[in-house]
């Protein structure tokens, strides 16, 4: 078993995931609530990484954040550090790829609050920062585990954007998918088989979780209707 590797992916993912949160609300806040017409360009926009290969995301990434790129010399002369083939760098691009699966479940939540209670906190003078802090995040509860959750998956299972972003360095980039892949290449099918079976345990465990919470959040919200029907 590939510790190293899988200790460095839980820690990218969680840290993934965080970013998402903090980066997905107000975006998922604005694609829920916003009326401008052409806002299916930015919901195609979240979405690209649904259907882009991994390998473009990447090849883009490199090409923007890369030692010759205008951002990546910025990086380099005032920061002292450059992105592509390190930590940060996975960090940035993972989040980038796994956006859709912190946004659109985000969104869909905000979008499902009712709108009399919104527009009632509106009428009492409350305002729409507070209201979102106090209401639509609280009735959103399941929608935000669910975005936190499915980025946090999504993020462990990364090969192509890993890859071509991080490269292979031992402790540093090297995820359970990359060290899978090795073994696989090295024809070391027992060594690949047991991280295989780890990283699928382990995916299984925090998907059937999710799914357990929400089941059980959607049940007592309906327990609670119908006490009060009776």
């Amino acid at each position: 078993m590939n510790w190293e590797a899988l200790a460095l992916t839980l820690r990218l993912a969680f840290v993934v995931s965080v970013v998402l949160l903090a980066t997905g609300l107000p975006i998922a806040h604005w694609v829920a609530f916003s009326r401008w017409r052409f806002k299916f360009l930015i919901e195609a926009i979240v979405a690209m990484p649904l259907v882009l290969p991994p390998t473009v995301l990447g090849f883009y990434f490199l090409l923007l954040f890369g030692q010759h790129s205008t951002a990546g010399r910025f990086l380099s002369h005032v920061f002292g550090f450059t992105l592509p083939f390190t930590f940060a760098g996975l960090v940035v691009a993972s989040a980038i790829y796994s956006l859709p699966f912190a946004v659109q479940p985000f969104a869909a939540g905000f979008a499902a609050v009712d709108r009399k209670l919104i527009h009632a906190s509106a009428l009492l003078g409350v305002s729409d920062w507070r209201t979102f802090f106090r209401l639509v995040l609280p009735l959103s509860k399941r929608a935000l585990i669910t975005g936190f959750v499915l980025s946090f998956a999504h993020t462990l299972g990364e090969f192509g954007v890993v890859l071509m972003v991080g490269g292979n360095i031992p402790g540093v980039t090297r995820t359970i998918s990359i060290a899978i892949y090795d073994d696989v290449q090295a024809l070391d099918y027992q060594s690949a088989g047991i991280n295989a079976l780890a990283l699928l345990i382990f995916a299984f465990v925090i998907l059937s979780a999710v799914y357990a919470v929400n089941r059980r959040t959607t049940d007592l919200w309906t327990a609670g209707e119908q006490v009060g029907d009776g």
